[in-house]
């Protein structure tokens, strides 16, 4: 598994959120700079993120996006999982459709790989991650 772009830039803008005092809503424009992201790309990220509830977005002039709940209620995973094809650590493993599922010796590997990564993921909360900056 590699984390595309998209996922470290969505993990990335999150933390940044998180990391803000005072609530007030970030214009796009300053995320995209602050984190040195692609406003295009940026605005693609953002979209997912509020279509999954992750994010919300304010209109106006004093707009921009804000968490949609407390920063220790977020997982990587979590997010990763809006953001990501798949976080399968093998191709087979993560589609449910492998056609030598019955015979493969090496597909009980994969899946609990993948099962170690998710359960990974799941310990880290943006409070926890935006702490650290």
């Amino acid at each position: 598994m590699i984390i595309s772009a998209k996922g470290k830039y969505a993990l990335r803008v999150m933390i940044a959120l998180a990391a803000r005092k005072g609530g007030r809503p970030v214009p796009l424009k300053e995320l995209a700079a602050e984190e040195e992201i692609p406003r295009k790309f940026l605005e693609q990220i953002m979209t997912e993120l509020a279509k999954a509830g992750l994010v919300k977005s304010v209109r106006g002039k004093n707009g921009g996006f804000l968490l949609t709940r407390p920063p220790q209620t977020y997982t990587a995973a979590e997010i990763l999982h809006v953001t990501e094809t798949s976080l399968a650590a093998a191709e087979c493993s993560g589609s449910g459709e492998c056609p030598r599922a019955d015979v493969c010796p090496t597909l009980p590997m994969w899946r609990a790989l993948d099962e170690a990564m998710d359960e990974l993921l799941k310990k880290y909360t943006l409070a926890e991650l935006s702490s650290r900056g």
